[in-house]
C-alpha cells in the first residue's frame, strides 16, 4: 500500500464524524503565497518532505503550471491530521489568484464552508483579493486571514515593530471594509476578523513560520520577539517555535465551521426548493442515511474512467450501485467508482458521506453546476461567474484528419472549464474559441498541442464585441418568406435594473415557468403585464407575447423563441451577440394549414422582424473593458498615465503611499494586447499592474463603423451592414 492509499484509508475513517471534517480553500491575489502555504500542510499530513514545503509547489502538479510557477486550475486533496491529540480531515481546494483562471475560485466556493484568504503585507489588499473575497461571502463561505511574507516589511521596507504593527492594522481594516460591504446581512459582525479574536495569523510561509493570538499567548512570544528573530534572520528558529502548519490548523479548526454547522445557514442561500420538504431537512442536518444530494462544482477528464464529478455532498452516502439524476440535463446514470482526490491521484474508497467532497465516476454529459440527487428536486442555484469570455481566436487542425479530435477535445475542456466556451460556425467550418483573456487561451492552446498532440493553427486574438439598442421602435412588421404569416414587434432597451439583475445572475436563463421567475422580473423593474406574459431569456434578452386572442399562436411559440433566440446570437449590425433588448410580439396574422406555419417559415419571419426593429432603434456596439491596477513608484506615475491614456484608458483613481503610487484605470480589452511591453518599458520594469473584468460599455461612435466593417469582413459578410428596409422586403 502506497503511503497515499494508506491515507485514504485513513482519511475514509475520519469522514463520518462531521465535528472533525472542515472543506477549506485556500485563496488570494495571484503570487501572495497560496501554494506555499498549501504546502506545509500537505508536508504536515506527511505527504511530502516539511523541508520541500515551499519549493515543490505539490498543488501545481500539473505540467504547466511546474513551468510557468503560476496555478491555473484548482487542486483538491483530503488530508488527515491530528491536532490536541484528535483526528481531524481537511477537505483543501488551492485555487488560482490570476484573473483569467478566476473561474475555478468561483466553482471552489461552493463545495467549502469556509477560505483561508492570504495576503501579502508589502501589496496589502489588491484587486483580486477582493474579488475572492466577494465570491467566498457571497456563497457564505467564513473567512480566516493569513497575512503572508511578514519578513519582506524588515528586509524590503526596513519598517520598525510599531510601524509593522501599523501596516498589518491596515490591512485587517481593509478586509473588515470588504466583509461589511459583501457579507451576508446576519454575518457582517459576526465574520469581522480581529487578531485577538484568533482569525488572523501573519508569518512567512515561504520560511514556515506563523504566529496568531492564541500561539502567542501558547508559545509566550510577544510582537517584539518576533520582529528580532526576523531582523536577524533566524527563520529556521522561528519555524521551529513557530510552525506554520501547526498555527494555520489551530486556526482553521477553531474559527472555521464543520460541515453539519454550516449547511444549516448555507443551504438557504444556494437551494430555493420548499423548505418542509424532506430532501431540504435532510440537507440542513447532513443526513448520511438520506437520499444522496449534491452539486457538481468540477468536472475532470480521466483518460481511462471518462468523465468524473468533483462533487459536494449536502446528504446521503456516495457509494457504488447508487442511481443518480442529472436534474438539469433529466438523465441519469450509476455510480460506478466512489473516490477522493490526493493531489494528482484519485483514489478509489467505499463510500463517502454527506458533508465531504467526493469524485464520482459513471454519470455522463456532465457540466459544472448540475444538481446530482436519487429522486426529482429543484435544482440548486447555478454557480454565477463574475466576469464574461472577452477574447476569441479561431482555431484549426493543422492535419484535416485531427479535426474530429480536435472537436473532441475542445468539447471536453469546456465542460472542465465553463469560462472557456467553443463555437463552430457549419457555414465557414470555422472554430472560434472564446477565453478570460489572452494568457486563457494560450494555456489552452499548450494542452491541445502538448497534452492531446495535436498541431493547431490559430488567430491573433479578437476582441468580443456586443450589440445593443438605444432606442425604442415599433410595432414593425416582419413576413414569412411565403408571405403567409405575419408577425409584428416593438423592440425596446431592457430596463437598467432588470439588465444588471440578469448580469449578475440574478434572474435564471431559459424559458419562463412558473410565478418565481415572473416574480423576480416584476422585482427588478418590468411592468406585471408583461412579466405574467414573459416567454424567454437569453443572453441578457427578454421575448415577451403581448397578443391577445391570436389563432395558432401557442402552436408556433416554440418557433418564435428559436428564431428569437437565433437573432440575439447574431445581432443585424455585426453578427455579435446582442445583449439587454426587450422584444415585445404585440399582432400577428398566422396561416391556418401547418405546413405553411414550418420553422422555414417562422423563425425567419420573427427573426427578420426583430432585426428591422432593432435597425430602425438604431444598433450601437459595446467593447469588453478591463480595470487596470498599477502599482508603480512615484517618477514613473505620469508615463504610466500617458500609456493608460493613449491607449483609450479612463483614470478612476490616483492613491499615494510613501514613493509608491497605485493607479486604477478602465482600458479597452482591444488596447491591452501587447500593452504589458510597452508598460514594462516605460516603468524600466519597476511596476507591478494586474487587470480584471471590468464590463462592456458603448463604443465610441467615432470608432464605430470602423470596427463594424472589420468585424463584418473577418466574417465573410459584405462590409456595409444591411438597413431596416433591407429585412422588411
Amino acid at each position: 500500500m502506497t503511503r497515499k492509499e494508506f491515507m485514504a484509508t485513513e482519511v475514509q475513517k475520519l469522514m463520518s464524524d462531521l465535528k472533525y471534517v472542515r472543506n477549506i480553500a485556500i485563496v488570494a491575489h495571484v503570487d501572495h503565497g497560496k501554494t506555499t502555504l498549501s504546502d506545509s500542510l500537505v508536508a504536515r499530513a506527511g505527504l511530502m518532505s516539511k523541508e520541500l514545503a515551499g519549493e515543490q509547489r505539490v498543488m501545481d502538479f500539473d505540467e504547466i503550471e511546474q513551468k510557468r510557477g503560476i496555478t491555473i486550475k484548482a487542486a483538491y486533496i483530503s488530508l488527515g491530521f491530528s491536532y490536541l491529540g484528535q483526528d481531524h480531515m481537511i477537505n483543501l481546494i488551492d485555487t488560482p489568484g490570476h484573473v483569467d483562471f478566476g473561474g475555478h475560485v468561483t466553482r471552489a466556493m461552493r463545495a467549502v464552508d469556509g477560505v483561508i484568504l492570504v495576503v501579502d503585507c508589502v501589496e496589502g489588499v489588491m484587486p483580486q483579493t477582493e474579488t475572492v473575497l466577494r465570491q467566498a461571502l457571497k456563497e457564505r463561505s467564513r473567512p480566516v486571514v493569513f497575512i503572508n511574507k511578514v519578513d519582506r516589511l524588515i528586509n524590503e521596507l526596513q519598517l520598525d515593530s510599531k510601524q509593522m504593527q501599523e501596516r498589518l492594522l491596515k490591512i485587517i481594516t481593509k478586509i473588515n471594509k470588504l466583509i461589511t460591504q459583501f457579507a451576508p446581512p446576519e454575518f457582517k459582525d459576526k465574520w469581522q476578523i480581529d487578531v485577538a479574536g484568533g482569525n488572523v495569523a501573519f508569518g512567512s510561509a515561504f520560511n514556515k513560520w506563523a504566529i496568531s493570538a492564541a500561539s502567542m499567548k501558547r508559545l509566550n512570544i510577544t510582537f517584539n520577539d518576533l520582529y528580532t528573530y526576523c531582523k536577524e534572520g533566524k527563520h529556521a528558529e522561528l519555524s521551529e517555535k513557530a510552525p506554520l502548519d501547526e498555527v494555520i490548523l489551530e486556526m482553521s479548526i477553531q474559527q472555521l465551521p464543520n460541515p453539519a454547522e454550516a449547511q444549516k445557514y448555507r443551504i438557504d442561500s444556494l437551494w430555493h426548493g420548499e423548505h418542509e420538504t424532506d430532501i431540504y431537512k435532510n440537507m440542513i442536518s447532513c443526513d448520511p442515511n438520506a437520499k444522496l444530494t449534491g452539486v457538481v462544482f468540477g468536472v475532470a477528464m480521466d483518460p481511462h474512467a471518462g468523465e468524473v464529478a468533483i462533487c459536494r455532498l449536502f446528504a446521503g452516502t456516495a457509494k457504488k450501485g447508487v442511481e443518480l439524476k442529472q436534474i438539469s440535463k433529466q438523465t441519469s446514470g450509476k455510480i460506478q467508482q466512489v473516490s477522493i482526490n490526493m493531489g494528482p491521484d484519485r483514489i478509489n474508497i467505499e463510500d463517502v458521506p454527506a458533508g465531504n467532497i467526493v469524485a464520482i465516476v459513471g454519470l455522463h454529459d456532465l457540466y459544472v453546476g448540475e444538481t446530482l440527487c436519487e429522486v426529482e428536486i429543484e435544482p440548486f442555484d447555478q454557480i454565477k461567474h463574475y466576469s464574461q469570455p472577452v477574447v476569441t481566436k479561431s482555431i484549426e487542425a493543422k492535419n484535416p484528419k485531427d479535426l474530429v479530435k480536435l472537436i473532441d477535445v475542445l468539447r471536453g475542456i469546456a465542460r472542465e472549464d465553463p469560462t472557456f466556451k467553443v463555437e463552430l460556425n457549419m457555414d465557414t467550418g470555422e472554430h472560434l474559441i472564446f477565453g478570460m483573456g489572452d494568457l486563457h487561451l494560450e494555456i489552452i492552446e499548450t494542452k491541445i498541442v502538448n497534452d492531446k498532440g495535436i498541431l493547431i493553427e490559430t488567430s491573433p486574438p479578437i476582441v468580443v464585441y456586443k450589440e445593443c439598442i438605444s432606442s425604442k421602435f415599433g410595432p414593425i412588421e416582419g413576413k414569412s418568406p411565403n408571405k403567409h404569416s405575419k408577425f409584428q414587434v416593438i423592440v425596446e432597451p431592457l430596463e437598467e435594473g432588470l439588465l444588471k439583475a440578469m448580469e449578475e445572475n440574478n434572474i435564471p436563463e431559459g424559458k419562463v415557468r412558473g410565478k418565481t421567475v415572473q416574480e423576480l422580473l416584476i422585482q427588478y423593474g418590468l411592468p406585471r403585464d408583461e412579466a405574467k406574459n414573459s416567454k424567454m431569456i437569453y443572453g441578457n434578452n427578454l421575448f415577451i407575447d403581448m397578443t391577445k386572442g391570436v389563432q395558432y399562436m401557442s402552436e408556433v411559440m416554440e418557433l418564435l423563441m428559436q428564431g428569437f433566440e437565433e437573432a440575439m446570437r447574431q445581432g443585424p449590425l455585426a453578427k455579435e451577440k446582442v445583449t439587454g433588448v426587450k422584444i415585445s410580439v404585440v399582432d400577428a396574422v398566422i396561416h391556418e394549414d401547418p405546413v405553411h406555419r414550418g420553422p422555414a417559415q417562422i423563425i425567419p419571419a420573427i427573426r427578420r422582424a426583430i432585426y428591422a426593429g432593432m435597425m430602425s432603434a438604431g444598433v450601437t456596439l459595446l467593447e469588453p473593458k478591463q480595470k487596470l491596477f498599477v502599482q508603480v513608484p512615484q517618477e514613473y506615475m505620469s508615463t504610466v498615465i500617458n500609456n493608460v491614456q493613449g491607449k483609450r484608458g479612463q483614470m478612476l483613481s490616483i492613491e499615494q503611499e510613501g514613493e509608491v503610487v497605485d493607479l486604477n484605470s478602465k482600458v479597452p480589452v482591444a488596447e491591452m494586447f501587447g500593452f504589458a511591453n510597452v508598460l514594462r518599458g516605460a516603468t524600466q520594469g519597476r511596476a507591478v499592474w494586474y487587470y480584471e473584468y471590468f464590463g462592456y460599455e458603448k463604443l465610441p461612435r467615432d470608432l464605430q463603423d470602423k470596427i463594424v466593417r472589420e468585424i463584418r469582413k473577418r466574417k465573410g459578410e459584405q462590409e456595409q451592414p444591411p438597413d431596416a428596409a433591407f429585412f422588411m422586403s
